[in-house]
């Protein structure tokens, strides 16, 4: 049984299921273990996180009288939260009053006309990004007048549809994370801005704070920034030292305004004080502080790292609002999730019917009807041909009852059945994707050295030569790979499995006889639930070991 305790009430001998916080903010790799470790205990006390779960199953459980709160309690809880979005008034924010610019024309736009747009400008902003922080690194000053444009460029495409660009944005590889991470937060707070009301010039301001609030990063080792373990105590202090670096980057440079250094200094204060690097409380936070720190946390929770797997959208909102109490201001956390939604696009639900699809946009009206495109059905365990519902149109007798986790099920096409885009638009076509001459050839499992495999690409420039850390994504070779879980847009199979599909070896190189190592291989066939669930072609099938 799941229990949500305090940190205080954490002995020896308890299963560490979760920490209800960031994983930015313990320096833990994985969040499942037993506490056996004295040292570790005392680390985890002298995090900012004040809850976690504990799984009394797997572990000793609180003594009686002791405070805990169970899953169920939680998460009517957050549902009744939730419930209340909709009745909630708009946020008015006082401001000085400033002159008004030149508005240009931002006609709301269909999310199917908004994301091809919105895939040129991700890619644009990511190579402006990362020009600007290779400037920092070299210890060019950063000017920030430059970035003005692209605010405008990610400000117009918000506004013409909020979801198009933040969605895409989420798409980042861990190698792109650093970059594009500074793109979404951008579009967030463009979206967030308007959510309060703020006016034409502020909402400008909250986009660029967005845009540069880590750019201290630039001054933090790559090494330890892209690291795919675990954080030793002195690399968290490294990494903690971002904001101070990049408000000072931005204060060299000049031509900043000062809300905006303030976001990049405070984006990790927290309203109960324990956030860093002033401990700032409460109202002590700049508004604009307050916004970028929920941004900041959403986009990051989501995205995948080189040691940690994002979370569902969905998901991510629901964890997101168990922190509130001491992390977040309540009342923009809630126009926040107002903003991009309690089931945000690219969330995978299951609907009263019993299919399942993926949100593709939100209602106009109601946060809890959002349309989605539905391609599979749980009652018969197949694909169906994909249809989009508007749960929000007069007469729909669908509603969502559940949230699904993608990695349950491993639907290889997610990306693309919300996006609408056959592929991403920012990378070659996946035919196009061949060995580079530099790519390693992989000797996993006993393939034979001649298989050479396609090198692991980013999303946002160009095929790598080959894959990180000299591992090749296509295998799950005794340990876990940090890419492991993803490959092409497709899941990986298990520890000891290998997946061959288009691009993974060369034409009659798995033989269907005939597994790696001459092992005998069990070809999946169209009644396996992989296939059905994949909608794989019969040439592709997975090595299954007896």
């Amino acid at each position: 049984m799941l229990k949500r305790i305090s940190t205080k009430n954490l002995i020896l001998g308890m299963y560490l299921h979760e920490f209800c916080g960031s994983w930015m903010e313990h320096p833990f790799w994985r969040a499942k273990f037993v506490l056996k470790d004295p040292k570790d205990l005392e680390r985890i006390q002298a995090t900012a996180i004040d809850e976690v779960w504990i799984d009394t199953s797997k572990g000793l459980d609180v003594a009686a009288g002791v405070s805990s709160v169970s899953r169920e309690e939680a998460d009517l809880q957050i549902d009744s939260e939730f419930a209340q979005l909709e009745d909630m008034p708009a946020i008015v924010i006082e401001e000085p009053p400033r002159p008004v610019l030149p508005r240009r024309s931002r006609e709301p736009t269909s999310m199917q006309d908004e994301i091809q747009l919105a895939a040129s400008i991700c890619s644009e902003s990511k190579r402006a990004v990362v020009s600007m922080f290779n400037e920092a690194r070299m210890g060019k000053a950063v000017d920030a007048a430059n970035a003005q444009s692209l605010v405008e460029e990610i400000s117009d495409s918000v506004r013409r549809n909020p979801g198009a660009l933040i969605s895409l944005a989420r798409l980042k590889t861990a190698d792109d994370y650093t970059y594009m991470h500074s793109v979404a937060v951008c579009a967030m707070m463009v979206a967030l801005a308007k959510q309060i009301g703020l006016s034409e010039e502020h909402t400008r301001s909250a986009g660029m704070a967005g845009l540069l609030h880590d750019l201290g990063k630039a001054a933090i080792p790559l090494p330890v920034l892209n690291k795919p373990g675990k954080l030793t105590d002195s690399e968290f202090a490294v990494v903690k030292s971002h904001p101070v670096e990049g408000y000072n980057l931005l204060k060299e440079g000049g031509n900043v305004e000062d809300s905006v250094l303030d976001a990049c200094l405070h984006h990790h204060e927290k309203m109960d004080g324990t956030g860093y690097p002033d401990r700032l409380q409460g109202d002590q936070i700049s508004l604009i502080a307050r916004m970028t720190a929920i941004c900041d946390v959403y986009d990051a929770i989501t995205s995948d790292r080189p040691y940690k797997r994002g979370w569902d959208p969905s998901e991510s909102i629901r964890r997101m609002a168990e922190w509130t109490k001491g992390h977040f201001d309540p009342r923009l956390f809630q126009a926040f999730v107002k903003s991009i939604g309690i089931y945000p696009v690219g969330s995978l639900v299951r609907l009263s019917s019993g299919r399942i699809g993926v949100v593709t946009e939100q209602g106009e009206k109601s946060l809890t009807s959002p349309r989605v495109k539905v391609f599979f059905s749980t009652k018969s365990d197949l694909r169906i041909p994909p249809e989009v519902v508007n749960l929000a149109e007069p007469g729909c007798n669908e509603k969502i009852v559940a949230r699904e986790d993608p990695d349950k099920w491993r639907f290889p096409d997610l990306n693309e059945l919300w996006s609408g885009l056959p592929e991403r638009p920012w990378q070659p076509p996946r035919a196009a994707l061949t060995p580079a001459p530099s790519a390693r050839r992989c000797t996993a499992e006993g393939q034979s050295p001649d298989a050479t495999h396609a090198p692991r690409h980013d999303l946002f420039s160009d095929p790598h030569p080959q894959p990180r850390a000299g591992h090749c994504h296509q295998h799950r070779a005794g340990a876990a790979h940090p890419q492991a879980a993803v490959r092409y847009g497709a899941a990986l199979p298990r520890r000891g499995r290998h997946q061959c599909g288009p691009g993974a070896a060369p034409p009659g190189r798995c033989g269907r006889g005939t597994g790696p190592g001459g092992r005998p291989c069990r070809r999946a066939t169209a009644s396996t639930a992989a296939a059905r669930r994949g909608g794989m072609p019969d040439a592709r099938h997975r090595w299954r070991y007896p």
